[in-house]
């Protein structure tokens, strides 16, 4: 017999030894069991909620759980049941029927009651702890920025058993639409109240996106260590000069500290750029996105010369030297001066502000994060994508719940930016800024 064939018949031989399984009903599992009868009682409960999942009897197990907490609560401040004691302050009171929160649903509970001497009822804390209905709002707010709409809610809720559902209050529509303005709300609170003192900002992106008829100016923080953070938000019916300098003021007021210099990126617009200056002056460099360029010169160029243009233009923007990618992009406007005037106009506006991240000295790491307006792109991408299934924009308040609401959501799944650990050389450029007085970027003569 070869080795396998021992092997295996030991352990067949080993199997034999152990009893044959019991086979018993469902009511009998508790039986099985050395324990109490309300134990038995509330475990044979609990197994028929088993049949339906994992879920549902987790859902059966937590209200058993929640009674027994309450009970034992109960009898700490008014004593054992059915023991009489002169001493004692606090005296049961029967019970009431009421509802917690439960897989985003209130679920029906009875609640038992005490009262002091003096007939004043004594809330316990055990019933409190889930009562709490900040945790639906949660639930609805979460649901609908991921696309659930609200007459969906409840469909769109965990199973918790066939017992529990039946028993459920369900949740009206127009109950969840206003705990979902009540919830973004509350967003746009926090994010309009951010106290920005407490962050080292060393750069700032604004961006607009159009929600229906309104236009929402975004601004998206980055600071010293990296970390991405909305900071602000302001409407307006343009990017122009006078919104871009009330959010600036806004944020100026919540603690935005520009001492040590601020770097802010912007998409080129001429009136994001003045409205900066307008409110920091010599504090603030500015840096406008190369990839906004790029597609503002393309779209100015027949599609036949766009693409040898645009890889020229790459080669100026990203040169070594930055003098000398400077003068290689004017000398590249000089080319199509005549036969398109307009992509020659392109090139050079604003062309000193394509180089300051360049100028500053910074890793080429963290260059790429901040010649671009990718980071605050991003966080307006996912903010769109929670306003997909919104058809009807009622006014500039519902606009601004909502987008406060998907700044938060991109919040948490921001990364720091890349090249984050060269932080400390562009915080270090900033100062030798704002300390000589001099910009420290190309062509600023030219």
């Amino acid at each position: 017999m070869g080795d396998l064939q021992v092997d295996l018949f030991k352990r067949g031989a080993a199997m034999s030894k152990v009893s044959g399984l019991r086979v018993v009903a469902r009511d009998g599992v508790a039986e099985l069991l050395d324990l109490p009868g309300e134990v038995r009682l509330a475990l044979s409960e609990v197994a028929v909620s088993a049949r339906e999942g994992l879920l549902a009897m987790s859902v059966a197990t937590g209200l058993k759980v929640m009674a027994a907490m309450m009970e034992a609560e109960v009898a700490e401040l008014a004593g054992p049941r059915g023991k009489h004691d002169v001493d004692r302050v606090v005296g049961r009171h029967g019970s009431a029927r009421t509802s917690v929160t439960l897989g985003a649903r209130r679920v029906p509970v009875t609640r038992p009651r005490v009262r002091n001497t003096e007939g004043q009822e004594v809330a316990l804390s055990t019933f409190a702890a889930f009562t709490d209905d900040d945790v639906l709002a949660e639930a609805v707010m979460s649901r609908m920025l991921a696309g659930l709409a609200a007459r969906r809610f409840t469909a769109g809720s965990e199973p918790v058993g066939r017992q529990v559902s039946e028993q459920c209050r369900s949740t009206p529509r127009s109950a969840v639409s206003r705990r979902f303005v009540k919830a973004t709300e509350t967003a746009l609170g926090e994010l309009l109240a951010r106290d920005l003192s407490q962050l080292t900002v060393a750069a700032v992106m604004i961006d607009g996106l159009h929600i229906g008829d309104y236009l929402m100016v975004v601004a998206l923080a980055i600071t010293a260590d990296g970390t991405k953070v909305p900071v602000g938000l302001y409407e307006g019916d343009t990017e122009n000069t006078a919104v871009v300098t009330g959010l600036l003021a806004d944020l100026v007021e919540r603690g935005l500290d520009a001492t040590g210099g601020l770097l802010f990126v912007l998409d080129g617009a001429k009136a994001l750029a003045k409205g900066v200056r307008k409110v920091f002056g010599d504090q603030a460099l500015v840096q406008h996105c190369t990839v906004h360029k790029r597609r503002n010169v393309a779209d100015h160029l027949p599609e036949r010369e766009r693409e040898l243009i645009d890889a020229k233009l790459v080669r100026a923007l990203t040169h070594p030297d930055p003098e000398l990618g400077h003068r290689a992009a004017r000398d590249l406007a000089a080319g199509p001066e005549r036969t398109h005037p307009s992509a020659a106009n392109s090139i050079r506006e604003g062309l000193t502000e394509m180089f300051t991240v360049r100028g500053l000295g910074v890793s080429e790491a963290l260059e790429r994060s901040l010649t671009t307006t990718n980071p605050i792109e991003s966080m307006i991408s996912i903010t769109r994508t929670t306003q997909r299934n919104v058809k009807n924009w009622k006014d500039a308040a519902m606009a601004r719940r909502w987008t406060a609401a998907g700044m938060l959501v991109a919040e948490a799944k921001f990364r720091r930016i890349r090249g984050y650990k060269d932080m400390p050389l562009l915080l270090a450029a900033l100062a030798r800024h704002t300390t000589t007085g001099q910009p420290e970027t190309v062509g600023a003569t030219a």
